[in-house]
């Protein structure tokens, strides 16, 4: 896994990803990483935490396929936001250790 990087905000977050080449947008073909898991790499991951709202907070993968393609995906930080797609990116996380996905 690349460098995790650390950003003020998940704008500020995307923008630089972007620049780096992740522009698919995995939130709106999120089923390519349900139906196939293990043909995506996280290669960046970034936490935010809002300061006062709970509901601020969000993670910002930066995911690259087998294929090359690089694109982003970003979700709630919640245990109980439901979107598959982002517990399979966790799952990916725990699952590839040597990912290290943490912040």
């Amino acid at each position: 896994m690349k460098p995790i990087y650390h950003y003020s905000t998940v704008s500020e977050a995307l923008n630089e990803l972007r620049q780096l080449g992740f522009e698919y947008d995995y939130n709106i073909h999120y089923e390519d990483i349900i139906k196939n898991p293990g043909n995506h790499d996280i290669e960046h991951v970034y936490r935010y935490e809002g300061d006062s709202d709970p509901g601020d907070s969000a993670i910002v993968y930066g995911i690259k396929s087998v294929d090359g393609k690089k694109g982003v995906f970003v979700t709630g930080f919640s245990a109980t936001s439901g979107n598959k797609a982002a517990i399979v990116l966790a799952k990916l996380c725990i699952t590839n250790s040597e990912n290290q996905c943490r912040t």
